[in-house]
């Protein structure tokens, strides 16, 4: 057969970094890493295409070659899936479809012939399988969690990395802590679940294969939910590898605050090449904490959390939520007040929604608050429940808050801030490449001349090179990453 897996359109949002991509020339951040791992589930005889629509148009002529279209998707991308559809009954071509999308809210989705739903380790070789013998259903979900060691190598053969500004790998699924707001646990269980060390050094030998050489994303959604296992097996396998290896690769992934507790995991990530963390701060309120259940972070210093994390060399990105029933007014000058002190430059502020199967949504629902589906997106100025303060002060507040953290001055003081006390454990690949002098001439000419508030960029641009030298690229990556964060809030408001 010749199977079409597309990859729906992700509307501009912080993740997307869609502005600041085009200063390197890049399309996309990440490819989609769970379609190329399905794609290599397939039978081998069969031809692949991949379409990602954040890179490159949907052509009927690729829907003609294709005997199925094969669709994954989260929420976030619902409306590029509508036209995906349209455009496939318009061809009269087959769907398959699965991804967090289908698997949240499948009573929506009737126009696809078959939803493979849940992990699909699990799903997608019985739907193989019927389709083989002429039987497939309608629908396959399960309950059950895979074991990671049957997930096959993604196929990285099928993405053309130079259009991709980092490329990604999955190590675990699952996360132990169960806060109310997060659907990880609803998809993908309590329970953590690894990879072999093998598996990932395969997926590592097989990304560096390609000749990309740059950052990898661990999309893992806590990528120190097993500690032990790390630090006995996986991070001294790293190590070793990208050492012998000249160091291709460094890395970013998301974890807990309680990293910040454990020095030696820290320091074996940094040697392994982690220079970046996400971490879900939510809200500086305890009373917010406790409501969410966010049990980790509270009755804790968190800025010196933060503070502790970068000390070793890996910058922090943090996520925080407004919108909670504990919130009053006065949290918006506290988040405020937080983000500056803590000297976070990438600070994701969002407002509470509430994903469909969310323990969250099951109470608002209970509650008659919920007035319709999430749209996934918690920057667009749109929540889906009836939020305890008044709405209008809720989106104003939210509006007051980013308007603030990404003004000019705010934004470059956190910058400095951090570029000051900074000490990466890695050593910054220095060779000249076309994409930094891009990136280079692009800001000089955009955020140094044609836009307002140069004198931000320039005093960051001279203090970097009088300063820090050794970390004048970095200065001018958060410059233009400052830029995307300004564009995307001034186009939803």
């Amino acid at each position: 057969m010749n199977i079409l897996l597309i990859n729906p359109k992700t509307p501009d949002t912080y993740w997307s970094f869609k502005h600041a991509l085009r200063f390197i020339a890049k399309k996309a951040l990440n490819p989609p890493l769970g379609l190329i791992t399905v794609a290599s589930m397939l039978p081998e005889d069969w031809q692949k295409k991949l379409v990602d629509l954040n890179v490159a148009g949907l052509h009927d002529r690729d829907l003609h070659w294709a005997d199925y279209v094969f669709i994954s998707a989260m929420s976030v991308q619902q409306d590029s899936v509508r036209e995906i559809i349209e455009r496939c009954k318009k061809n009269h071509k087959k769907m398959v479809a699965g991804g967090p999308l289908f698997t949240g809210e499948p009573e929506n989705f009737t126009d696809i012939d078959h939803l493979v739903l849940n992990e699909a380790e699990i799903t997608f070789p019985q739907f193989l399988s019927d389709l083989g013998h002429n039987r497939a259903k309608k629908i396959y979900c399960t309950e059950k969690h895979p074991a990671l060691d049957s997930s096959p190598v993604p196929d990285y053969s099928l993405i053309d990395h130079s259009k991709y500004a980092q490329l990604s790998i999955q190590y675990s699924r699952g996360c132990p802590f169960n806060c109310e707001f997060c659907e990880i646990t609803a998809l993908l269980g309590r329970k953590v679940r690894t990879k072999s060390t093998g598996q990932i050094l395969m997926e590592l030998e097989n990304i560096y294969r390609t000749g990309y050489r740059g950052n990898v994303f661990f999309v893992d959604d806590n990528f120190i939910g097993n500690k032990k296992k790390l630090k006995s097996e996986l991070l001294p396998a790293i190590i070793s590898w990208n050492t012998s290896q000249g160091m291709p690769f460094d890395f970013t992934t998301e974890a807990s605050i309680n990293l910040s507790d454990d020095p030696e995991l820290m320091d074996m990530m940094t040697r392994a090449g982690f220079v970046k963390v996400f971490v879900g701060i939510e809200s500086p309120d305890e009373g917010s904490l406790e409501e969410c259940n966010k049990k980790l972070n509270r009755q804790r210093d968190l800025i010196h959390c933060v503070n502790k994390i970068q000390s070793t060399g890996m910058e922090v990105m943090a996520g925080f939520i407004v919108g909670f029933d504990n919130d009053s007014p006065g949290i918006f000058q506290r988040q405020i007040d937080f983000i500056q002190q803590s000297g976070i430059i990438t600070a994701m502020v969002g407002l509470l929604i509430a994903p469909n199967n969310t323990r969250l949504y099951k109470r608002l629902s209970n509650e008659g608050r919920i007035t319709k589906y999430s749209s996934g997106d918690n920057t667009g100025y749109s929540i889906n429940f009836i939020p305890k303060m008044d709405k209008e002060v809720l989106l104003r507040g939210y509006q007051t808050i980013v308007s603030n953290i990404y003004s000019s001055k705010a934004y470059y003081e956190r910058v400095i801030r951090f570029l000051k006390d900074y000490q990466p454990r890695i050593k910054s690949r220095t060779a000249i490449t076309y994409d930094k002098i891009l990136a280079l001439l692009r800001s000089i000419i955009i955020l140094g001349i044609i836009k307002r508030n140069q004198l931000y960029y320039w005093r960051l641009f001279f203090w970097s090179l009088i300063y820090r030298p050794k970390l004048f690229p970095l200065a001018i990556t958060y410059s233009i990453y400052g830029y995307h964060f300004k564009k995307v809030f001034r186009n939803l408001s």
